[in-house]
Parts: structure tokens; sequence; C-alpha cells
């Protein structure tokens, strides 16, 4: 990353371990910590018959991917599941880095995720998602893509092994609402950008799996800065992204990207070996609803659907979007016939304001962001005329300060992302919150500390002709805190370190309320209040 580039993280020391003290944590990170944990809930699953099939068994230690097949279980429901949960284990041993991985089965990406850091003696890990939307996919013969990108050599010795399996539920009787109903067909947009729709497509919604990555400055592209300021990260605009779907050219969505912190990240793995950032491991897609558009896609032709960065300098490597479109279909109609009715969209504000620094004093990128985009539409399908209305409003505000060389870089920054969906009266509104608050120095003796609040938040209301009928919230905050000496042999390290995360879900449905604490690699809490 950009932040304190000088610093040399010496691999061949940096990654070892063995196991971590039972009660008292240690003085200083010793040769062994607790496996990775994370705050959040585990998936919910019902209580019926259920089957596991294994989707991909693999080593990772190169950029070569697995590929295999899949079937269908034959049982609980037959592709009718109330159900269906992905579940990656792996475990990794040596030196390595954080990698970034995929799972495609029948070109459709289903998960994303990325790596931890390992110990010598090993370390093993867990990830469940609910992969109940792509039933459709699932429900069919497929061919199986997984890679997680890999480097292993005299110096960077960790293979990843990972096995992914999915369970399937049968459903439960009653059935799921109808806006719960996954889709019925879900379209893989693919490295081309045409789409055909079903012709009797009623609701069509993108989702794009949005990351920064690939170990250059767009991996933590909230730090970049525009090529007047001396800082060792530019871009011409700054730091501000926004994740861009268009239809024909025509503006169909944004959204902001999540500030996603990789388990290497702020040049400082001793923050991640136990507690990763939020969707570290489980990287969540954005999501477009595109119904608004549907009058005009359900043409039988082919149409541009493009996804893009804005703000991403020309000709830089490091974003991947692929993109799935998930399409619910009017059973009793062979073509849903509908137009565009309405589509403004506000100018995009950006502006990053910097002031020059001195020996004696830090540098400064001041930047605002901020867009709003207003489509709506109807479709006439067998149950009447449907009119939608997505609304969708962005905005960040950072500040980013350093010093000459760099050793002391620090960013406080936060972003919003309103988007309301008003379909027939019915409106769900979800505010988004991302929030970083960091700063590391590299001090005497190249003592480096990092300290860093990470902020995930989400609120959603739904209301039915002005009354509200639903609330829930999301909130997963994580707080860390790591020093230790660099450029030195790992020995001679004596690094220390806390970090904390709290994660609650609350609202109708229920509370879950879970907090995870660690010192010196040890888990010191694990604390369920609700």
């Amino acid at each position: 990353m950009s932040m304190l580039a000088g610093v040399t993280l010496a691999a061949s020391t940096l990654f070892s371990a063995g196991p971590a003290a039972a009660d008292t944590p240690p003085p200083e990170f010793g040769n062994d910590w607790h496996d990775p944990v994370t705050a959040a809930p585990p998936v919910p699953k019902p209580h019926t018959k259920s089957c596991e099939v294994t989707v991909a068994e693999a080593q990772f230690k190169d950029f070569t991917p697995y590929e295999g097949a899949y079937s269908p279980p034959g049982k609980c429901g037959a592709g009718d599941w109330g159900k269906v949960v992905l579940r990656l284990d792996g475990k990794v041993k040596g030196r390595q880095y954080d990698r970034l991985g995929y799972l495609r089965i029948g070109g459709v990406e289903v998960f994303r995720t990325s790596t931890p850091e390992p110990s010598a003696d090993g370390i093993t890990w867990s990830v469940e998602k609910d992969v109940t939307r792509y039933r459709e996919t699932l429900g069919r013969d497929q061919r199986v893509e997984m890679l997680i990108g890999n480097v292993v050599n005299e110096t960077y010795t960790g293979i990843i092994d990972v096995k992914a399996t999915l369970t399937f539920y049968a459903a439960q009787k009653g059935g799921a609402k109808r806006e719960q109903v996954p889709p019925d067909r879900v379209l893989p947009l693919g490295d081309g950008t045409t789409l055909t729709t079903p012709r009797n497509s009623e609701r069509i919604v993108a989702e794009v799996y949005a990351t920064g990555s690939g170990g250059g400055c767009e991996e933590y592209w909230y730090l970049t800065v525009p090529d007047a300021a001396p800082y060792s990260c530019k871009a011409e605009d700054g730091p501000y992204r926004e994740v861009q779907v268009t239809v024909d050219g025509q503006l169909a969505g944004i959204a902001t990207p999540f500030p996603t912190v990789w388990t290497g990240g702020w040049s400082n793995p001793f923050l991640w070996y136990v507690i990763p950032g939020p969707r570290a491991f489980d990287i969540k897609p954005i999501e477009y609803d595109l119904t608004p558009f549907a009058g005009l896609l359900n043409d039988g032709r082919p149409h541009q659907v493009e996804v893009s960065v804005a703000g991403r300098p020309e000709a830089t490597t490091g974003w991947h979007t692929p993109t799935n479109i998930l399409v619910w279909q009017d059973e009793q109609s062979e073509h849903v016939t509908g137009k565009l009715t309405a589509h403004k969209a506000g100018d995009l504000a950006n502006k990053a304001a910097y002031t020059p620094g001195s020996p004696e004093r830090e540098h400064r990128l001041d930047t605002r962001g901020s867009h709003r985009l207003s489509v709506s539409g109807y479709v006439d399908t067998s149950h009447g005329r449907v009119e939608t209305t997505v609304t969708r409003a962005l905005a960040n505000t950072s500040v980013h300060r350093w010093t000459e060389g760099e050793s002391t870089d620090a960013l406080k920054s936060t972003w919003t992302d309103r988007e309301t969906v008003t379909r027939d009266g019915r409106a769900t509104r979800t505010d988004r919150t991302y929030t970083v608050d960091g700063t590391t120095t590299l001090g005497a003796g190249d003592r480096l500390r990092t300290e860093i609040a990470l902020g995930d938040r989400a609120e959603t209301v739904i209301t039915n002709d002005g009354r509200r009928t639903a609330r829930s919230v999301t909130d997963d905050r994580y707080e860390g805190d790591a020093t230790y000496t660099a450029n030195v042999p790992r020995e001679d390290r004596h690094a220390v370190g806390t970090s904390r995360e709290r994660y609650r879900a609350y609202g109708d449905g229920g509370c879950y309320d879970r907090t995870l604490a660690t010192e010196q690699g040890t888990l010191t809490v694990n604390r369920l209040r609700c």
C-alpha cells in the first residue's frame, strides 16, 4: 500500500507463529496466534432436511484456477430449496501475503473473498454465506471455477488449501414472502457487456462484486492524492471513487464502494491476525435495482450494460467488477412491456483541496464528493402495472494528513450511500455509512504504530403508503492498535497489539450483539449479549 511505502516488511520473518496462550496474553506477539475469527453472526438455517455437496477442493500455489464439475443433489427439495448455504474452510501455514479469491458456478460469481496471513505452524478459518439467491443456477449441472491467486517460492511458502461446500435445506411449509423469493434467472455479465434479458422480466437487479485490489495504489484508493501533492500514490482527481452502471450509455446506477482493509493493510498485519476488518473474508456485492429499465431491456435485443469506476486513474489496474444480473419473471406473460418515464442525474461533485506542508507542518488533502441519481419506470405485468422509482444519493468527506517522508500518515473519512426504492407505494430506504479513522506513525527506533477504527453500518426502513412497517440495523465496528519494530528480523520486532470488534444487528426481527477482543494474538473476549 502507499502508506509508509518506504517501510520494508521482511516477509521471511514477519509471518511466523505457534499456539496462542490459552488464558493470559503474552507480553508481546509470539510464534503463533489464535485462528482468525469474526463477530459476524452465523447464517441462520432452517430445521429441515439437508444435503451437502462439495463444490471445490483445491490447493492454490500460483494463478492456475481450479476447474471442476458440479451436480445438484437429487433430494432436499430437488431444486426448490428453502435455503442454500456456502461454506469455505481454509488452512495455510508458513509465510504468505493476503490473497484475493473467487468462486464461480456456471459463470456466476457466487463468492468473493480474501485470505488471512498465516503462522509457520498454520492457521485455519471458515466463512459462511447465504447463496439462496443463486438457486436457479445451482439447480442444474454446471462448470466450477475457483481461484485464489498465490505466489509460492523460497520466501513465500504458504500454500492455500481450501474446501468449498454447499448445504441445501428443504423448503419449509408456507414458503417465502414474494419479495424474498430468489430470482428466476441469474445471468453473468462476464467479461463482455452485452445483456439480453428474458422478454417477461418484471424485476431486474444488478450485483457487482467491486474490489480495488492487486497490490497497487487502487488497493487503498481512499489514500490517493492529486498530482500536485507530494505523496507516494497519485490519482488525478484524488480519492473519490464511485461504481457506476450504464444501460446503453445511460447512467442507470451509482454506488459507493466499500473501503475494504485487507489483512496486510495499513503496513501492520499484527492488527488483523485474529480479527479481520469488516467484509475482508466475505466481500458483499453492490446492488442496483434496474427495474425502471425493464421495459427497454425486454425488447428481445442485446443491450450494452457496462460497469465502471469513476475517479479511477486512466490506464491503471486494480479494480475488479464481476457482475451478475438477477431477473424475476412474470410466469403468466410472454412479453412484459414498459417504459422508462423519468431520469435525472445530478452533476458529480468532487473537490480535492491540497494544503502544502513543510518539514514542520503536515501536508493536508480535504476531499468532498457527492452525486445523485433518480430513475423511474413501469412494467405492465399480468397482475397489473407496476411503477418503480429508484433514487440514490452519495456523499464523501475525507481529511488526509501526512508529514514529509510519510513518517506520519493519517486518514479520517466518511462515506454515505442512501438508496430508496419505491414500488407501488411500498418504499424501502437503506442508509449505508462507512468510516475509516486511522493513523500510522514510524517513530524513534523504527517503531511503527497503527491505530485504526473502521465502521460498516446499514439501516433499512420499509414503509407502506407512508407508514413504517419494518426496520433493521446492522452495525460492524472494528478498533485496533498495534506496534512493532520495522526492518528487523521477526525475533527482534517485539510486536504488541490489541483489536476489538463489535457486531450488532437489531430491529423488528430481533437482536444480535457479539464482541470479540484480542491482545498479542490471544482471544481475550468473546461475549454474546443478545
